[in-house]
């Protein structure tokens, strides 16, 4: 049960993200980072390496750094380097935790 659960909250997450790819062209490095980030928690889904709770809660912190980024970025003004700057370390953190939980060996035992 807990297999099945893990793999369709990935696939949930898989496509809840894919749709967010299509406004990921705006920004070359922020948005770099935040693809390939989905893409090591989908992989941490796929392998076992990541439980059913630490991809939900790494998937949660990802959708706030794309919000922040987006308020930031729809606030009227530039993007400015303060900004940036403060994306880039949420995006910083945000991969701390990834490496974490995927190496945690809290696994999913595999089949």
């Amino acid at each position: 049960m807990r297999t099945i659960l893990t793999i369709s909250f990935g696939v949930l997450l898989c496509l809840a993200f894919a749709v967010s790819d299509a406004s990921a062209q705006r920004s070359g490095g922020i948005n770099e980072r935040q693809q390939n980030q989905r893409q090591r928690i989908g992989n941490g889904v796929r392998s076992g390496e990541l439980t059913a709770r630490e991809t939900a809660r790494l998937a949660r912190e990802q959708a706030h750094i794309y919000r922040m980024e987006n308020r930031l970025r729809g606030s009227g003004d530039e993007f400015t380097r303060r900004e940036r700057a403060r994306v880039q370390r949420e995006l910083n953190q945000s991969s701390r935790h990834i490496h974490r939980q995927k190496h945690d060996r809290q696994d999913y035992p595999r089949p």
